[in-house]
């Protein structure tokens, strides 16, 4: 089976991808790439897509990441009813929202506690 994924290449602190199609049982750093079908820059939000040969392999099979399957749609990329979107609603849970600053007892102002010392 196929995968379509993120291979990382650039310098350290500044990544950019390839979306590489790799067999998919293996370790994605030690599976055999079949074809490389586009790049993303993070920084720049730029992807670069061969939206027919990424295309094609989606018709046969190749099963893409959540962050893959969210660069193909914007690329204009049809996808088959079989791959799962990743759902745009996520939250990240609060342990302790009790201990945020926003949720904390509102302080008096010092400046008009000083004021009212030096007039009485």
């Amino acid at each position: 089976m196929l995968a379509i994924r993120l291979q990382r290449l650039g310098r350290k602190g500044y990544p950019v991808y390839r979306l590489a199609v790799q067999e998919a049982q293996r370790h994605p750093s030690s599976g055999r790439v079949v074809a490389y079908v586009g790049s993303y820059n993070p920084h720049t939000k730029v992807a670069n897509i061969q939206v027919e040969l990424a295309q094609k392999y989606l018709d046969n099979g190749a099963q893409p990441t959540p962050r893959v399957v969210k660069l193909l749609k914007e690329a204009g990329v049809t996808l088959p009813k079989w791959v799962k979107e990743p759902a745009a609603d996520k939250h990240k849970a609060i342990r302790n929202p009790e201990k945020l600053r926003k949720n904390q007892p509102k302080e008096e102002a010092p400046a008009e506690d000083a004021a009212e010392e030096t007039a009485a």
